[in-house]
């Protein structure tokens, strides 16, 4: 079966496979290599779930941020019924089904529209940071460029660049023009499962800062409340052209826009 096929088996529910449903072998890379299977791995260390208490005032998946709780963790889904939506897969037609959920090592969800990002954060009791909100957060309480200090350091983040493209890969991988892929390819499951790419939440334990929030510059973009459309924090492939780090903030799309770079994560008002 052609890697684009066992996408579209694996994903027609958009619920996860367990590792039981997985494929027992992955497809084959035109290199050679394999493909990871359609699966979001499960988190294997406890390490982070505990960083920087919010003294209460917080769900333990939040971190205090001045009077706003704000999640540690770059959003995944689940099902309202508790079941892991595949972050692989957009959630168009199902938007009522799904709340965000924020938990470390786990692969954060992509494809995802600004206006499914609230929709899923209000279901979890949320709602989507606001510009300053999601600023503040990421540059920490000393308000330095990056959120581990003002000089870049590739690396600390997500932000390595892999050298090719991955919808120019995926786009080779499964027989697709590079011009139409780059028009109608942008929101194929394969693409954020390419090796060298999106990485678990908390992979890069220092890029954080003194409130304990990962991943807020590179893995994804992250949309924040504005009616207008604006993500911010850059992906994998792009953390500098908008902005550098922390100041990084995309403009160009509306908030019924998605593709394999766009996540988010949600805020809250932190209890007296």
């Amino acid at each position: 079966m052609a890697p684009l096929a066992i996408g579209a088996a694996l994903l027609v529910s958009g619920i996860a496979p367990t590792r039981s449903r997985a494929l027992g072998r992955a497809p084959a890379t035109a290199s050679g290599g394999a493909l990871p299977l359609l699966v979001a791995p499960a988190s294997t260390s406890a390490s982070r779930d505990t960083a920087a208490p919010s003294r209460g005032r917080c769900p333990l998946e939040m971190a205090l941020v001045g009077e706003v709780c704000v999640d540690r963790w770059e959003a995944s889904l689940t099902t309202l019924e508790g079941r892991r939506w595949s972050p692989f897969s957009p959630v168009d037609g199902h938007e009522r089904e799904v709340r965000a959920v924020s938990r470390a090592d786990v692969i954060p969800q992509g494809y995802i529209s600004g206006r499914q990002a609230a929709s899923a954060c209000k279901a979890a009791g949320k709602r989507l940071c606001s510009s300053p909100e999601w600023l503040t957060a990421c540059k920490g309480p000393a308000k330095p460029a990056f959120p581990y200090g003002n000089e870049r350091r590739h690396g600390l983040c997500n932000d390595d660049v892999r050298p090719v493209h991955p919808v120019t890969e995926v786009a080779a991988l499964v027989g697709m023009s590079d011009s139409v892929a780059w028009r109608e390819g942008m929101n194929h499951p394969l693409i954020n499962q390419l090796p060298n790419g999106l990485l678990a939440t908390g992979a890069r334990a220092d890029c954080t800062n003194a409130y304990g929030v990962f991943d807020m510059v590179g893995n994804l973009h992250e949309w924040v409340a504005d009616a207008a459309g604006t993500f911010r924090g850059g992906y994998y492939m792009d953390t500098a052209k908008n902005g550098d780090g922390c100041d990084y903030a995309t403009v160009a799309h509306g908030v019924g826009y998605h593709d394999y770079s766009t996540g988010f994560r949600c805020c809250a008002d932190a209890s007296p």
